[in-house]
């Protein structure tokens, strides 16, 4: 698998260009943050009435398909729960990934733009959060390239992560 970057900005991700985006929806976030709130802004809304009517509710293992285009360059916008900010933890993150991994072979999709679960509040540090999802994806074939959506900071600290296990593969 090969990590990619891009910042947390529409503008950035209009250029992403995959088939599919994924971002992670808490419980307890309402307006939606993150690429969700960002999807949500460019969508007029259509996340945050997703959540009103309870069809969204962020829940740990909640999987919720949005259409992205027109308005969004991605076929597929998929929203992952990962439960309340508060009790988010490793456990989760991997759970969440899990999740992602498995959502995404289904679909075949071989490369997606993907918010990690946690990195838009902070409750997971860029360079574990690298760690796991590295050592989860192990020697998984049907996953090409994943664009991370990450402040340059955390991408300078997950391409570490990646080098360091580049190396020792070698």
């Amino acid at each position: 698998m090969d990590l990619r970057f891009t910042t947390p900005e529409l503008r950035r991700l209009d250029l992403a260009g995959t088939e599919v985006l994924i971002a992670a929806l808490a419980s307890d976030e309402r307006p939606p943050h993150g690429v969700a709130g960002l999807v949500d802004w460019r969508l007029a809304g259509a996340v945050s009435r997703l959540i009103e009517t309870g069809f969204a509710t962020g829940a740990v293992g909640e999987v919720v398909l949005v259409p992205g285009k027109p308005k969004l360059p991605f076929d597929k916008v998929l929203l992952f729960g990962i439960g309340a900010v508060e009790t988010f933890d490793e456990a989760v993150f991997r759970e969440v990934i899990g999740k992602i991994f498995e959502t995404l072979e289904g679909l075949k999709a071989r490369t997606a733009v993907v918010e990690l679960p946690g990195r838009h509040v902070g409750t997971i540090a860029p360079d574990r959060a690298a760690d796991i999802l590295l050592e989860r994806a192990g020697n998984r074939t049907e996953h090409d390239v994943w664009t991370l959506v990450e402040p340059n900071e955390a991408q300078r600290s997950i391409s570490l992560v990646q080098e360091r296990r580049r190396v020792r593969q070698a």
